[in-house]
């Protein structure tokens, strides 16, 4: 009785009728809502990402002289590029030397970045008990960020400097004679600025994969017998690869770019890729400047790739 008169008081809706096939029509499926909401941030990629690259790469391939670009097809920004470099095999040539100076420099970043960044999360993930404060201290790492890259890169200039703050503690205490000349526009102060700006983003996809591993598989682990040496190689660090691999990625991209920080903290002494690149844009020399970062983007590329293979970054998020 009572499905009589829902029937009757909403008669356009009767299963079968035109009204239902009609709504049933009109109703979004959940692909097309997927893409709808993908679309702002593609079209964000889109415009600041792909299009950019691209005439990035085409501008790589335009001739040009002294005081224009000329809009015809020529290889002459790669082969300046790595002009003279066959005939002095085996040596390495100028740009060699400066590629491979910039893998060092990535390196030893990456290295003291994911081994302070792994620890530091290891503590706020297993040490800290609280919810609390794991993110309240995870929040106070954000501190620095506080004031941009520049200022916190220059600080270091007064106490790493020849009159500095380190200098002068080490001759008071007697420990040095002389002050201490690589302390500062070396690739010690390179690599030191570059660890205190970037060692946040190997923190953060750390602690986070840290912060998801089930804490009954280390009791199971403890239980079992594993020492802590073996919990942590054979659980711990297997569970938190996905963000080991992500932060590894944030430092690598960033430090393999990167040419201010070098450039302040090494004295405009050391090479770097991005320094070629500026130097070939403050030349007015654009399709230079465009193949030496389009070989910096290819590098790059290759060992995001090759760190890629260690984890499958997707399927684990």
């Amino acid at each position: 009785m009572s499905e009589e008169v829902l029937q009757q008081a909403t008669p356009g809706l009767i299963p079968g009728s035109g009204t239902a096939r009609a709504a049933k029509a009109t109703r979004l499926s959940p692909s097309f809502i997927s893409w709808l909401q993908a679309g702002p941030m593609m079209l964000v990629f889109l415009a600041f990402f792909l299009i950019p690259l691209v005439f990035v790469v085409i501008v790589s391939f335009w001739d040009y002289n002294e005081y224009q670009l000329l809009p015809a097809f020529s290889g002459r920004g790669y082969t300046d590029t790595f002009e003279g470099c066959i005939a002095q095999l085996p040596d390495l040539c100028t740009i060699g030397k400066t590629y491979l100076k910039t893998l060092k420099l990535c390196f030893l970043v990456w290295a003291i970045t994911l081994f302070i960044g792994f620890w530091v999360a290891y503590f706020l993930a297993f040490h800290v008990k609280s919810k609390t404060w794991q993110m309240g201290l995870s929040l106070l790492c954000t501190i620095p960020f506080w004031t941009s890259n520049v200022i916190r890169m220059i600080a270091w200039i007064p106490l790493l400097g020849r009159n500095g703050l380190v200098n002068s503690g080490l001759i008071k205490t007697g420990l040095i004679n002389h002050p201490v000349e690589w302390l500062l526009f070396s690739e010690f102060s390179v690599v030191l600025a570059l660890v205190h700006l970037f060692t946040f983003f190997m923190v953060v996809p750390i602690f986070n994969s840290m912060i998801r591993i089930d804490k009954s598989l280390i009791e199971a682990a403890y239980d079992a017998g594993a020492t802590g040496l073996q919990t942590l190689v054979n659980v711990i660090i297997p569970l938190a690869k996905p963000g080991i691999v992500i932060g590894s990625i944030f430092v690598i991209t960033i430090v393999m770019g990167d040419f201010i920080t070098i450039g302040v903290m090494g004295g405009q002494q050391i090479a770097a890729a991005g320094k070629i690149i500026e130097t070939r844009l403050n030349a007015l020399q654009f399709p230079a400047a465009a193949a030496n970062a389009v070989i910096l983007l290819a590098i790059t590329f290759l060992i995001i790739t090759m760190m890629s293979r260690i984890v499958d970054i997707r399927k684990e998020l």
